[in-house]
């Protein structure tokens, strides 16, 4: 993590980042447990707690938003969704079709976020160049 206040989208969007990575890991080792009996699926809360922290402030301006929010409270959480129901006998409440829609959203999400930390320090380097 850079301590700068021209890095706080950076160090945002890298939070944001793992959080998708660690929801894509997760998402993975649901989709290998959709034959274990009694397996509850895991999910990832990130989200909730990002837009918590950038609306928790009084400021208007984006950039003033990012550059308070606390990135040591800002940290993905791994539950177990036991309030999914589970039409199997098993106890297990993987739905496939599911998690590999919610696989596929979240490697588009990471993607675009991997894309937009690549363009930040596209332009960084473009403003060193000049």
């Amino acid at each position: 993590m850079i301590n700068s206040h021209a890095y706080d989208y950076v160090n945002l969007l890298e939070k944001a980042a793992d959080a998708s990575w660690t929801r894509y890991n997760v998402i993975a080792n649901n989709i290998a447990n959709k034959d274990t009996p009694g397996y509850k699926r895991k999910d990832v809360d990130f989200e909730e707690y990002l837009l918590e922290e950038l609306t928790g402030g009084s400021t208007n301006s984006v950039r003033e938003m990012v550059a308070d929010v606390d990135l040591e409270n800002l940290n993905a959480t791994t539950y177990t969704d036991n309030i999914s129901y589970s039409y199997r006998l098993d106890g297990n409440n993987v739905d496939i079709d599911v998690e590999n829609v919610e696989m596929a959203s979240t490697q588009i999400k990471y993607n675009a976020l991997i894309d937009s930390m690549t363009h930040e320090f596209n332009m960084f380097r473009a403003a060193l160049a000049k």
